[in-house]
């Protein structure tokens, strides 16, 4: 029988607030442990909870750049369960009345056409302690910081609409990209700031039922998320074709060995009304107030660049897809760069260049008015190709100005007729034999003589001008 997997995600982005959700405490990943801390986060007696006016600002214009519906009433109820990285016994999260509901992003399918995948609920909690597993010595021992405790999170649950790791993958790569643009978080699944967990459960093809879901956790990439999906889509249908039962319980993925372990078994606490946060009302002035203030997408700045500046679909894409990319990209072309070549530019050469030497577009040397000079020589033919990677190379390294560098290398492109037809002609005495395989029709004479003359001037000359010569010369 042939199978399909039923796949939903639950993903908790960390908001980037200056403080936790109830407390006062500053809310920096990565702080030293046990530093950002007070008797709110730590739930001692008489601490009271204050809601912050922040993240629920950030949540709910997280919430509109999803195409979510926004609850005009919501609540925080109390999560019960007991485990060390929570003091007080529960979460305060939102379980009965969740901020947003009935959101959406599109997707390109496996078959490169448009899929949507919808969102069913997004809520507020705040973010539990961290666990720090000392394995080493003589008794392991855990540890918990307190630093993240109260950290202020959404939690984003899809509908099971995704049947493939390809569609969790591109799902969570456009949500990265839609909640970047708004700088209300970082989504960095490698820090923690984004954690997905994963429920797949299989079913024949072409069937609408739905059968038991296995959850997966522990997966810091959105490529481990695909290999998690495929691994356990593998592994649920080889018990299925062996006879065996799917039981309901949690994993965690392996990525050292590219497999999933069992954890624990599915427990899902109540969760009671708190009576300590009061309810949220929003009112329509006040999210008119946030769609006004809603950046311009990613999709929508991929078809004015396509309509704009006449880029390829595919070039758009990639100068959309992250907002500093963007930005950089029309800075540049601000600064009188031609908009193809730019582009091609910054995704052939400068993302990578940077990739390489682990910087991003917002802090390289290499600003767009320096790609910008450096590009208008090369579209004025006063260096060649060549002569401008080399240029390129040196920009990371340097403070001078492309110009400056082109006229202390000499890399100043040859424009004098004469000079090149006299380099030519050199080149055509030394070499008889391509000069007589050329007049006989083979292309591959041209392209030989054209590079010898191209070495002899040091890579000072423009090809074309070499072909149209030795075009007129030999006929």
């Amino acid at each position: 029988m042939e199978y399909e997997a039923v796949i939903g995600l639950e993903i908790h982005v960390q908001l980037n607030c200056r403080t936790k959700m109830f407390c006062d405490c500053p809310n920096v990943p990565g702080d030293r442990p046990n530093i950002n801390t007070c008797p709110i986060c730590l739930w001692l007696p008489g601490a009271l909870a204050r809601f912050s006016r922040e993240a629920l600002e950030k949540a709910a214009i997280t919430c509109l750049a999803l195409n979510c519906d926004i609850n005009p009433v919501s609540v925080f109820d109390q999560k019960v369960y007991y485990y060390p990285d929570l003091p007080k016994g529960f979460q305060l999260s939102q379980f009965h009345k969740p901020l947003a509901h009935k959101g959406w992003l599109d997707i390109l399918g496996e078959d490169g056409k448009s899929k949507r995948l919808r969102i069913r609920e997004i809520h507020m909690e705040e973010d539990v302690a961290k666990l720090v597993h000392e394995m080493e010595g003589r008794t392991p021992v855990s540890l918990v910081d307190f630093n993240r405790a109260g950290a202020p999170l959404v939690e984003i649950v899809t509908e099971p609409d995704m049947r493939s790791s390809h569609d969790a993958m591109e799902f969570l790569r456009l949500l990265r990209t839609q909640i970047r643009y708004l700088d209300t978080a970082d989504c960095s699944m490698e820090t923690g700031t984004m954690r997905a967990d994963a429920n797949i459960s299989i079913r024949p093809k072409g069937s609408d039922e739905f059968n038991t879901r296995v959850e997966v956790k522990n997966m810091n990439s959105i490529r481990a998320v695909g290999d998690a999906i495929a691994h356990e889509i593998t592994r649920q249908t080889e018990l299925v074709n062996a006879g065996k039962e799917i039981i309901m319980h949690t994993r965690l993925w392996d990525p050292a060995k590219n497999i999933t372990t069992p954890m624990r078994g599915k427990f899902s606490g109540p969760c009671v009304p708190d009576p300590s946060v009061p309810e949220i009302v929003i009112e329509k002035e006040w999210l008119d107030e946030l769609r006004a203030r809603l950046p311009e997408m990613p999709v929508e700045k991929k078809n004015r660049f396509m309509n704009e500046f006449g880029l390829t679909e595919e070039e758009a894409a990639i100068m959309s897809s992250d907002h500093e990319v963007a930005r950089y990209f029309e800075k540049t072309i601000l600064e009188k760069s031609a908009p193809r070549s730019t582009a091609q530019w910054i995704s052939a050469r400068l993302l990578p260049a940077l990739r390489q030497r682990n910087q991003t577009v917002s802090d390289t040397s290499v600003t767009p008015r320096r790609l910008a000079e450096l590009l208008s020589m090369l579209d004025k033919s006063e260096i060649t190709a060549n002569a401008a990677r080399e240029v390129f190379e040196i920009l990371f390294d340097s403070d001078k100005s492309p110009r400056t560098i082109v006229e202390e290398k000499g890399l100043q492109q040859i424009g004098e007729t004469s000079e090149l037809e006299a380099i030519l002609d050199r080149v055509l005495a030394e070499n008889p034999d391509a000069v007589a395989n050329y007049k006989n029709g083979k292309a591959q004479a041209a392209g030989f003589l054209i590079g010898q003359a191209m070495r002899a001037s040091q890579g000072k000359a423009n090809p074309k001008i070499f072909k149209e010569l030795l075009a007129k010369k030999l006929g």
